[in-house]
């Protein structure tokens, strides 16, 4: 295989097509779930950690997405808990207290609804997290990769993954090590799990207001900051979630 835009965009298209068709199912049980709590007056959490993290701001707060919605984030620990910066780094993911520090700091009620992304499904604080939430009793959405995770060994002391403690896994189809296009004396260029997660996230958030606007009610949609009268559109909206909902920085 050549490495080139074009090899690339084969490669995302097909991967895209290949999702988007198996997952299906799983988008469906998942949006049942999520308007079910929504009905509730519940609010979806996301949270992922390092190019996961795409996947909570494609869940949270941008034009066309639902307005309950929160985003949790390693550096929540420093906007939110007094943290120094420098508690920050790229081992931070691997620790599983990480995940009841951020769990305390979420403005999380128990009809709350949480959607977490990891591509490996491994990592301690992700591992913790999901084990935390399923504990407390929320609905739990996993989007990660199977064939990554399946190839890995947990780094968190139960040696469960992410992927063993949802309620619905959906599968983003990266491959392991997420890149797709070989280069001639080893290693990838060209991952896909940001892009496949981002397509789950978009297909779970139209088949919730899909179920919303079939029961004839008028989903709490964000319209785009930067267009006319969509500062005071968004404003009502997020009042009636006041204290619930973070976008952070």
């Amino acid at each position: 295989m050549t490495v080139s835009a074009e090899a690339y965009l084969a490669v995302v298209t097909e991967t895209m097509a290949r999702v988007a068709a198996g997952q299906r199912e799983g988008v469906g049980r998942a949006a049942d779930l999520i308007a079910e709590a929504l009905r509730a007056d519940g609010v979806v959490h996301a949270f992922g950690t390092g190019h996961s993290e795409a996947l909570a701001m494609e869940i949270a707060g941008r034009a066309g997405g639902l307005v309950p919605t929160n985003r949790i984030a390693l550096r929540d620990l420093v906007l939110y808990g007094g943290e120094p910066a420098d508690v920050l780094g790229p081992k931070l993911e691997r620790d599983p207290a990480v995940a009841h520090r951020l769990y305390e700091l979420a403005p999380v009620r128990p009809q709350d609804v949480f959607v977490l992304a990891s591509n490996s499904g491994v990592n301690g604080a992700m591992v913790e997290f999901a084990s935390l939430v399923k504990d407390r009793g929320h609905v739990l959405v996993a989007i990660t990769s199977a064939e990554h995770s399946g190839r890995m060994t947990s780094r968190h002391p139960s040696g469960r993954k992410l992927a063993d403690f949802a309620d619905v896994v959906l599968d983003n189809g990266a491959p392991y090590g997420d890149a797709t296009l070989p280069l001639p004396d080893g290693g990838a260029v060209g991952a896909v799990s940001s892009i496949t997660a981002a397509l789950l996230a978009q297909q779970l958030v139209a088949e919730v207001v899909a179920r919303l606007l079939a029961a004839g009610e008028r989903p709490p949609v964000y319209l785009s900051a930067n267009i006319t009268g969509g500062d005071e559109h968004n404003a009502e909206l997020e009042a009636r979630y006041a204290g619930r909902i973070r976008r952070g920085a």
